[in-house]
This record gives C-alpha cells, sequence and structure tokens, in this order.
C-alpha cells in the first residue's frame, strides 16, 4: 500500500490528512482517489467504516482547489445525520481553502437554508426531500455548473421504494448539467447498484472489496441469549456492567437502532449493543459498523431472544463467522451469557 502522494493528492491535502493523523490510505481510497482524479465516475462498495467518505472528499477538495466556484459539488445523503458528517468531514479537510459548505436537511428553517444556498457555497450536502423543496420553490441559486454529484449509501438512495423519492430525484438530476463526475459509494453491493454499473458514462470505474467478511477484523462480536420477556431487564444490568463504584460509565456506549444504523461516524464509541437482532444481514453489519472504525478496536453485543436465532444464522453466513452456542454458561452475572467470537 503506498501513501497519499503517489495516488496524486497535492501536497497541501496530504499534510492536511497528516495533521488529522491520516497518514495511509485504506484500500477503497487507494483505489477510488487515482480514478476519481483522472475525472472518471466511479462506484465503490466497501464495508462500513474503511474511509469511504475520505474517498471521495479528498480528490473534490483538489479539484476545488484548482478551480474553486460555486456550486462545484452536490453530495445527496439518505439521512440527516450521516449528512452532518459528511459536511463535517469536507469542513476540516478544506479547511485551508477556506472551504463553504452548506448543509440542506429537513427539520431547519427553510428561509435561511435559502439564503445560504444563494450565497453559493462550494459544496452542498442534502438530502433529497429538502433540496427538492428548494429547488421547485426558489430560483435564487443554480446548480447547473456542478463538477461531482455524489450519492452516499447510495443503495439507501436508490431502494426506497417511495414514489415521492423518486420524484424528488428526478427534479434535481434535472437541474443538474450533463457533463459532471458522479461517484456513487455504499457499504453493499446491491441489484439496483449493479444495474447502475453500465449507467454510469464517464469512463466507469467500479471496485468492490472482495474482503471474505463484511465486518473488521478489529471488532469484537458478542451476543447474548435473553427470554423475550425480560430483555430490557438484560439491556439495564448489561448497561450497569460497563460503570464503575462511582456510578460513572467508564465506556462510551451506543445503543443502535436503524437510525443510527449508516454511516455516522462516531468518535471513539467502544461499544454498540444492538436491543434486537436486526432482521437483516447488511443491518447488523452496519450497525455494529458504529464501532471499530478507523483501526480502533471495539465491541458489539447484540440480545438474542429465542425467537431470533434464526436471523443470527443469517447474519453467520453473511459475514462468515460463527459463534460456539454450545459455549453457553448460565450464572448469576449477564456477562456470563456473552458468546466469544
Amino acid at each position: 500500500m503506498g501513501d497519499f502522494s503517489s495516488l496524486g493528492l497535492s501536497d497541501w491535502l496530504v499534510k492536511q490528512c497528516k495533521q488529522l493523523g491520516i497518514n495511509r490510505p485504506t484500500p477503497v481510497q487507494e483505489n477510488c482517489l487515482p480514478a476519481i482524479l483522472e475525472g472518471r465516475d466511479c462506484m465503490g462498495c466497501a464495508k462500513t467504516g474503511s474511509g469511504k467518505t475520505a474517498a471521495f472528499v479528498l480528490p473534490v477538495l483538489q479539484k476545488l482547489s484548482e478551480d474553486p466556484y460555486g456550486i462545484f459539488c452536490l453530495v445527496l445523503s439518505p439521512t440527516r445525520e450521516l449528512a452532518y458528517q459528511i459536511a463535517e468531514q469536507f469542513r476540516v479537510l478544506g479547511k485551508p481553502l477556506g472551504l463553504r459548505d452548506c448543509i440542506i436537511v429537513g427539520g431547519m428553517d427553510m428561509v435561511s437554508q435559502a439564503l445560504e444556498l444563494s450565497n453559493q457555497p462550494h459544496v452542498v450536502v442534502a438530502t433529497p426531500g429538502r433540496l427538492a423543496d428548494h429547488i421547485r420553490s426558489s430560483n435564487t441559486f443554480s446548480m447547473s455548473k456542478i463538477k461531482f454529484l455524489i450519492l452516499d449509501e447510495a443503495d439507501r438512495l436508490l431502494e426506497q421504494g417511495c414514489t415521492d423519492f423518486t420524484k424528488d430525484l428526478e427534479v434535481i438530476l434535472g437541474v443538474l448539467p450533463a457533463k459532471r463526475q458522479t461517484l456513487l459509494f455504499s457499504a453493499t453491493l446491491t441489484d439496483t447498484l449493479q444495474e447502475l454499473k453500465s449507467i454510469a458514462m464517464n469512463k466507469p470505474f467500479f471496485w468492490e472489496s472482495m474482503s471474505e467478511t463484511r465486518t473488521v477484523e478489529e471488532l469484537d462480536q458478542r451476543y447474548i441469549l435473553t427470554p423475550e420477556k425480560v430483555k430490557d431487564a438484560y439491556l439495564v444490568h448489561l448497561i450497569q456492567t460497563f460503570t464503575d463504584k462511582h456510578d460513572d460509565c467508564v465506556y462510551k456506549i451506543l445503543i443502535a437502532t436503524d437510525v443510527a444504523a449508516r454511516g455516522l461516524d462516531i468518535p471513539t464509541c467502544q461499544v454498540v449493543i444492538n436491543h434486537n437482532t436486526p432482521g437483516l444481514p447488511k443491518i447488523y453489519i452496519h450497525r455494529v459498523g458504529r464501532t471499530a472504525r478507523a483501526g480502533r478496536n471495539g465491541v458489539s453485543i447484540t440480545l438474542v431472544t429465542q425467537y431470533d436465532i434464526h436471523l443470527v444464522h443469517s447474519i453467520e453466513e453473511q459475514i462468515r463467522k460463527s459463534h460456539s452456542w454450545n459455549s453457553l454458561l448460565v450464572h448469576r452475572n449477564i456477562i456470563s451469557f456473552v458468546f466469544l467470537v
């Protein structure tokens, strides 16, 4: 694996990465960065926590530094939480440029958002519904000259199965220039994304992580078998095991739901607790991927009821890791119910 300079990044960006502790590119960055810098469309699929966001932020910043104007880049995100996360990476890595970004998501004041858009920020990060509302109701900004369209967590964006969502996307695409770079990034390769591989027009480049497992090695995955009726009591007891004698929590714990299942980079999150066993393996992968990111260690604990065993088998098949269910030891301490990988 080379360094960022060998991938074609400018010295100022390499220096900025080092200042932030990013010294070596991850596989998705190493493979996708050169293609994007060459001007090619790109589709990158890699497991969560693999550095996908920086894989598109870095080349966009380099191209922006060569010809700065606004609005230069549009990033579409399926959730407002992920939108804020993406904008933060642009802001931190693009600080030497004086980067101006704008977040357009629901739940915020439309008038102030419209004012931000009219000031022509370099990067707009948006959820499709709110951005489409602005396009329909305002003519104070233009996206006719953008260089980059990026769909992050593209499988979720394209598989909403919602007529309103499809209409929103059509509205957005209708105001974008035909000549642009389109970048799609996702943690999972779905049938919808497979179809799009033939649609990208500008010398499309495709890369998918070929790792045997879909979770990182630094993640310690555990299960707790619990009767359905007392699951909440087990959760409370479990959380108490992470506190010290002064009743202070000595670990940063995330109790994950589907809302927090994608794209969020929560600094130093050490433990992810699944209160329920996810119904789909890919949802499990995304949830537990909130920890053990960027080479750090982490633990995931999933509460499994008697009705969830088949779901765990599906997860094991997907991530290609099995657990020794016969090693269950029943003691008063709840941690005795934990299965180690």
